[in-house]
């Protein structure tokens, strides 16, 4: 009888987009696949902005990593926060526990940048790239439509109805486009004394154009949009 070969150990940290493509495609493998993140739960981030603007809510954009997996024999999940990567040892770690592997994936993602005024600017301008983000970012847009319900003063209502959106990427893009869009028609419906459809939508773009990411004349088309209706 042929020995049975031990299985290889492959650790994917994040089950973002990345991390759950990289384990689907194993699939069926003679692998062992240990998947590790912070929730337990696969972020649609594109829709971020839904959650943020009150269109939708928080579990229409989260599913639970174990049942994406459930069927896929070679992966257990972990619901955890890898601390230290040793790879002179080929561990990772957290606290006092230490795992093997043979195979790392680092699928983490990325994060907004504050230009190094972190945490300042983090405190006054939430960025947008969880679900906490999303709903803190609810949280202040609906607020704001609430105080400018009760605020006598013109100039100050004027000013709880201004937002402004540093990026103009495909999420602020997006967030702008979704918050004129429910303070014109949506949000007023639910206010006596003020006029949310006269909300300023300020958007910040520091590059040449709107979705420098994508082709020029999305990024045009983006900006004419803009112009007409924030």
């Amino acid at each position: 009888m042929v020995p049975r070969l031990p299985r290889k150990q492959l650790i994917v940290v994040g089950a973002g987009f990345a991390g759950l493509t990289l384990v689907k495609a194993l699939d069926h493998l003679p692998l062992d696949i240990l998947v590790v993140d912070t929730h337990n739960y696969h972020l649609f981030q594109p829709l971020l902005y839904q959650v943020a603007t009150a269109a939708l809510s928080p579990a229409d954009i989260a599913y639970p990593i174990r049942r994406i997996f459930r069927a896929q024999a070679n992966v257990t999940v972990a619901l955890g926060t890898v601390e230290r990567i040793d790879l002179a040892a080929r561990q990772v770690g957290s606290g006092r526990v230490s795992v093997d592997f043979d195979y790392l994936a680092v699928c983490v993602g990325a994060t907004h940048s504050y230009f190094g005024h972190e945490p300042a600017w983090g405190q006054r301008a939430p960025g947008l790239k969880t679900l906490d983000d999303a709903t803190e970012i609810r949280r202040r847009l609906l607020l704001a439509f609430e105080e400018a319900e009760l605020e006598e003063d013109e100039a100050a209502r004027r000013a709880k109805l201004t937002f402004v959106i540093v990026g103009g990427g495909p999420t602020g893009v997006e967030l702008a486009g979704a918050l004129r869009e429910i303070a014109a028609d949506e949000l007023q419906k639910d206010f006596r004394y003020i006029d949310t459809g006269t909300s300023r939508i300020i958007l910040v773009q520091g590059a040449e154009r709107l979705l420098p990411q994508f082709p020029p004349t999305l990024g045009e088309q983006a900006t004419v949009n803009a112009l007409g209706t924030l």
